[in-house]
């Protein structure tokens, strides 16, 4: 470092160990210990740091000389293997308390069975923007599994009461998802509107707030197509096995449905 030729003065550029000395020696565990700081704008730690890792591996350190690299990166990684750990439980969770609310095990596979197609988006947003994946990410994938559950409840509560009041499987599910289409429009519309400032956003904090808010628009957009289209047709194959209904008994169902 005090090699490296820094900024002019007096119309020259010098190098530090020409004006400045070592003002502190710090030491770890009885070992000295240098801390080079940086503040990273415009892009995720996690992709900085296998950046600049990649090149200081490529440099021959003198013998006992070793690299740590500390700060938000440690605390990246630490958060990382805590979702490792805690997003497959909410998952478990969740399917568990789907079964309940829906009232067996098919109704709630529907819905999560719709969950992958859903997120997929939020990867074709990112995959676009060129941003990489980073905690931010993550957990706007969280956020949007989550609406995508709650949406494919709502479907599913309409389907399951038709059933339940003895109409046919196949237009229980035809009518439930047709009743439901103002709701799920609006339950997309309404946050993907909300994480614009957040998706334009620029200055501090905006490495942080692009990320989730690309993810949370982008998978929003396929997670309502995905409830109003995938969903009745997944729905079809796991609860109306053996139903004799036609296009044609449907049709009446359409008028009554639509407001």
């Amino acid at each position: 470092m005090g090699a490296c030729r820094v900024a002019p003065h007096r119309n020259r550029q010098q190098r530090p160990q020409d004006v400045a000395a070592a003002n502190q020696i710090s030491r770890e565990d009885g070992k000295r210990r240098v801390v080079i700081q940086a503040n990273v704008l415009n892009r995720d730690v996690g992709s900085f740091v296998t950046e600049a890792r990649a090149k200081v591996d490529a440099i021959a350190l003198p013998p006992g000389s070793w690299v740590v690299w500390g700060g938000q990166y440690e605390n990246l990684k630490a958060a990382t293997q805590r979702l490792a750990i805690v997003v497959p439980l909410c998952f478990v969770l969740i399917f568990v308390i789907l079964s309940m609310a829906l009232g067996g095990v098919r109704p709630a596979l529907v819905v999560f069975a719709a969950i992958p197609l859903g997120l997929s988006g939020g990867v074709f947003a990112l995959v676009l923007t060129g941003i990489t994946f980073s905690i931010s990410a993550a957990v706007g994938f969280i956020v949007l599994a989550g609406v995508a559950v709650l949406n494919g409840l709502v479907v599913m509560t309409g389907i399951g009461d038709r059933i339940a009041d003895g109409v046919d499987p196949v237009k229980a599910i035809y009518d439930g998802a047709m009743e439901r289409v103002r709701p799920v429009l609006m339950t997309g519309l309404v946050p993907a509107i909300g994480f614009i400032p957040m998706a334009i956003a620029h200055g501090t904090g905006a490495e942080v707030q692009k990320p989730l808010a690309m993810v949370v628009i982008g998978g929003l957009i396929t997670a309502t197509a995905v409830t109003l289209l995938v969903l009745p047709a997944i729905a079809r194959l796991l609860l109306a096995r053996g139903s004799t209904a036609t296009a044609a008994d449907l049709m009446p169902a359409a008028g009554e449905a639509r407001p």
